[in-house]
């Protein structure tokens, strides 16, 4: 096989940030996807109505390369939210979903949940008006290894909200362990999470082996080779519980090249042709379709998008940027550990 063609995929977890780098990121983001789960944790997180209509004010200005692209926008779990601000924002399409960061679990989550109990009104709101809650399924303890905190958060925190909130719809995002992917296959399906292409590619050894590459460091962290091919076989997976988030986190080179550097990877770019390519790898070419453009939208209650995607295998592997520059930014455009052959031909629109 050396031709695709797709429905055109969504982005359930992608990172536009601020300023100049939103006025770059959002146009490479809308090329190539219909709709995009846009997190809330900026330097000053959204919260409510009016910070989500201004910052999806913004992004629209710069995705006038595709007119059907829809960013959803999502608020920042925290106790101070207002349920009434939340009902109203939900009922008219102003917010998506809420995002819950464990606080201090990764960027920009300083203002997180440190006592799950203290949202609780609030995920009663959301699991009566049937508003996604997306989680960053980390425990932040010192005392917990980085490699366990995914599992402790799983057995300490997450089945506690199932336990009180049945009804709740639920996306673990960015999953990386069997574990996780065992949990979510005996779950409901209520419950179901998202894989990153870096999740799908790397394990721990090939950012910590011989030289650390600091470019491959990201959180969650990368797990074993075992749960690697485990997010693998859940990708995969005819039961339609996983589906693609890029969780496309982009920070400059200075902020990733340091002695304390920034956890995150930018994978935009190239994410739809390293799919493609790992999917062709380990023979799943024909799974590629519903873990990037079906499975998502079945979980979200959203129509699958009317237009395709058409990818050509080149005979010589395509040679992507480097980086992406901003200004005085650069950012580093993720490198799988293999050679991609897949690339987007064209799109076709569907009446």
């Amino acid at each position: 096989m050396n031709k695709i063609e797709l429905i055109k995929p969504d982005d359930w977890h992608v990172h536009f940030r601020e300023g100049s780098m939103l006025e770059k990121l959002v146009p490479e983001t809308s090329k190539l996807y219909n709709r995009a789960i846009v997190m809330p944790n900026l330097s000053v997180p959204i919260i409510n109505s009016k910070q989500a209509l201004e910052y999806k004010k913004k992004i629209l200005n710069f995705s006038e390369n595709n007119n059907d692209f829809q960013p959803l926008m999502t608020f920042y779990l925290n106790k101070d939210i207002s349920t009434s601000d939340l009902i109203e924002a939900f009922e008219n399409n102003v917010v998506f979903a809420l995002k819950l960061y464990p606080a201090g679990a990764t960027t920009n989550s300083s203002k997180g949940v440190k006592d799950m109990t203290e949202i609780f009104h609030i995920l009663e709101v959301m699991s009566n008006y049937q508003i996604p809650l997306l989680i960053h399924g980390e425990v932040n303890n010192d005392k917990v290894d980085i490699f366990d905190r995914e599992k402790l958060f799983i057995e300490n925190e997450l089945i506690k909200i199932i336990e009180n909130f049945p009804n709740l719809k639920i996306t673990l995002e960015h999953i990386t362990t069997k574990f996780a992917v065992d949990f979510i296959n005996q779950s409901s399906k209520k419950i179901k999470a998202s894989i990153t292409p870096h999740h799908l590619v790397l394990n721990r050894t090939d950012m910590l082996a011989h030289k650390i590459k600091p470019h491959y460091y990201c959180l969650p962290i990368l797990k074993r080779e075992e749960d690697r091919k485990a997010l693998l076989e859940a990708a995969s997976n005819i039961n339609q519980k996983f589906f693609l988030g890029t969780d496309s986190a982009p920070h400059d080179l200075k902020s990733k090249e340091t002695s304390c550097g920034c956890a995150g990877v930018f994978n935009t770019i190239n994410s739809i042709q390293i799919l493609a390519q790992i999917f062709d790898n380990n023979d799943k070419l024909d799974c590629l379709e519903k873990f990037i453009s079906i499975n998502g939208a079945i979980h979200y209650n959203l129509a699958k998008n009317k237009s395709k995607l058409l990818l050509k295998k080149q005979k010589k592997p395509i040679i992507f940027p480097d980086t992406l520059n901003i200004n005085d930014l650069n950012i580093k455009v993720f490198r799988p550990n293999f050679d991609v052959f897949w690339q987007i031909e064209k799109e076709k629109k569907l009446s």
